[in-house]
């Protein structure tokens, strides 16, 4: 993984995306190049190539 992020998800993009799953809000983690949701699924979506890919079947489920 570089030093740099290869991309930029810019504040307006964070505030319209919502998890396809529940609607929760989502975050993104940049160390770990997720979109996390912080609804009530907690699942974690993968950035690949600086694209978020949010599909359900894509996504992590949480552990528990």
């Amino acid at each position: 993984m570089n030093a740099e992020k290869p991309y930029n998800l810019s504040e307006t993009l964070l505030e319209i995306l919502a998890c396809p799953a529940c609607k929760g809000k989502i975050e993104h983690v940049e160390a770990e190049e997720k979109l996390v949701c912080r609804g009530e699924c907690k699942r974690r979506y993968p950035i690949r190539d600086g694209i978020p890919v949010m599909l359900i079947d894509e996504a992590e489920l949480p552990s528990t």
